[in-house]
C-alpha cells in the first residue's frame, strides 16, 4: 500500500504538485484515468482555497480500505482565518474573493465522502474521500 503523502501549500507551485501526487495516488490505487482527474481537481481546488484564504497548510492524501473497497482520502488542513458560515460557503454560487462559488461546493460534488470543520480564528480543515466504482 502507498504510503502517506504531505504537501505543505504555500504557492502556486505546491497546487500543481499536490494535483500531481493526488492523480499518481489514485492510478496506483488503480482509479480510472478519468476518475483520477477528478481526483486531482479536488485537490487543485482544496490547495487553491488554502493560499488565497489562510497563505499556507497542508494536504495530506492517502490510500484507505473500507467495505472491502479501496478508496484515496485527502485532508486539506490551514490555520488560517476560519469560515464565519460553512453552510453559506457551501451554497453554489457564494463567494467570499469574487470568484464563481463552486470549489468546495465542486469538491463535496466530486467526492463519495465530504466533511468540512472550521473554526473561527484557529482554522479549516476538509476531508474528501473517493472510492472505487
Amino acid at each position: 500500500m502507498p504510503e502517506d503523502v504531505h504537501i505543505a501549500i504555500n504557492s502556486d507551485k505546491d497546487i500543481v504538485l499536490a494535483r500531481q501526487a493526488g492523480r499518481s495516488l489514485a492510478l496506483q490505487l488503480h482509479f480510472s484515468i478519468s476518475e483520477a482527474t477528478l481526483i486531482a481537481t479536488a485537490i487543485s481546488e482544496l490547495s487553491r482555497n488554502i493560499l488565497l484564504y489562510a497563505g499556507t497548510g497542508i494536504v495530506t492524501l492517502k490510500a484507505i480500505h473500507g467495505s472491502g473497497r479501496v478508496g484515496l482520502m485527502m485532508v486539506a488542513t490551514d490555520t488560517g482565518p476560519g469560515i464565519s458560515d460553512v453552510a453559506r460557503a457551501m451554497r453554489d454560487g457564494f463567494s467570499s474573493s469574487g470568484g464563481l462559488g463552486l470549489g468546495l461546493p465542486g469538491v463535496r460534488r466530486l467526492m463519495d465522502e465530504f466533511d468540512i470543520r472550521s473554526e473561527l480564528g484557529r482554522g479549516t480543515t476538509v476531508t474528501g474521500k473517493k472510492w472505487q466504482l
